[in-house]
């Protein structure tokens, strides 16, 4: 990446940000994109040389969601890295995002119901995602961490659907810390895909 467009990426970024930070003090519907703008110190046509409404800004979660996917398939390339360790640091990573504030988890996911073409961005992202954590499934059934009798794609989907599923009860009920909630639906859910012990059935 040469430097012109380092530069473009980081003011994209600042604008997500700049987004995010101000969602989470007062709902996406009570922000402008001239106050996006105004926080980030950028023009406002800058912002439409970047996304299309403020709606759209909130996709480039699914981008920084998908890097830490990518992350945890590179740490388990390392011969001694448990696949256990290393989903669970996934997991507790992606809820770093959402897990600022339950209104802002609560307008990232209510943009991505309302808006077709940030879904169809979000789902892009995810599918990619699903595709990543089904090869890391297949890596933890080949050591032995991971039950052998079960499908790499359902694993991988059985993931996704618990994270988000306790990211959008969390933002809902406002009790604990996401990261203390994801700890525990990922206990229960590494609970259902671990080998069996030797000697055991399921």
């Amino acid at each position: 990446m040469g430097r012109r467009e380092r530069r473009a990426e980081q003011t994209r970024v600042k604008l997500f940000r700049c987004a995010l930070r101000l969602i989470a003090r007062r709902g996406i519907s009570n922000v402008t994109v001239e106050e996006i703008t105004e926080a980030a110190d950028v023009g406002k046509g800058t912002f439409f040389n970047y996304f299309q409404s403020k709606e759209h800004v909130l996709g480039v979660m699914a981008e920084i969601q998908l890097g830490k996917i990518r992350e945890a398939a590179a740490l388990a390339q390392r011969k001694d890295a448990s696949l256990e360790a290393v989903l669970r640091r996934m997991v507790l990573r992606l809820t770093e995002e959402p897990g600022r504030n339950p209104r802002m988890a609560r307008a990232l996911l209510s943009s991505f119901l309302a808006s077709r073409d940030v879904r169809a961005e979000v789902l892009k992202h995810m599918k990619e995602g699903r595709r990543i954590i089904a090869g890391l499934v297949a890596m933890g059934q080949k050591r032995g961490e991971i039950d052998r009798a079960m499908k790499t794609e359902l694993v991988a989907v059985q993931l996704f659907q618990s994270f988000m599923g306790t990211v959008l009860l969390w933002s809902i009920e406002e009790r604990s810390a996401l990261r203390t909630r994801a700890a525990k639906t990922f206990e229960q859910f590494w609970k259902s895909v671990a080998a069996p012990a030797k000697g055991k059935k399921r």
